[in-house]
């Protein structure tokens, strides 16, 4: 496992098509999958407005939240993994909103009214390399 810098952690999480945003719903975490990009240094998700995750960020101000994703091959055990952590808000900018709803198009069926931005604040990663599983003698296998 090799840590990566934050600017490597947020290479890798730029080109992923999808993550998982973990954010306080009811006192408890909560956990949605989301896809995203990246602009400007900010992590940008889209969301229904009625969603827990969105009354959740447009109820409080200044709300932290996790997000996560990684590529992961198992077999190989390869891949990467990301976390941030950081303050998301609603974006009300209307020319901004406009911009993201024609850069980031929802993965799943239903419509997206809502744009939130998450401020990055915490950036970690790893690197998973080649690490051959070892056979019952203690030998790396193939």
């Amino acid at each position: 496992m090799v840590e990566l810098t934050r600017e490597q952690a947020l290479e890798l999480l730029a080109r992923a098509p999808f993550g998982r945003v973990v954010y306080t719903r009811d006192a408890l975490p909560a956990i949605r999958p989301v896809n995203h990009l990246l602009d400007d240094g900010l992590l940008i998700v889209r969301t229904r407005l009625a969603s827990q995750f969105s009354t959740a960020v447009q109820s409080r101000s200044g709300v932290v939240v996790a997000y996560e994703a990684d590529d992961i091959d198992i077999h190989r055990r390869t891949g990467w993994s990301v976390v941030i952590t950081g303050i998301a808000r609603p974006v009300t900018d209307p020319t901004r909103i406009t911009r993201y709803e024609q850069l980031l198009q929802p993965w799943i069926g239903s419509p997206m009214d809502g744009v939130i931005e998450i401020e990055p604040t915490l950036v970690s990663g790893i690197r998973l390399i080649d690490n051959p599983i070892p056979d019952s003698s203690g030998t790396p296998g193939t």
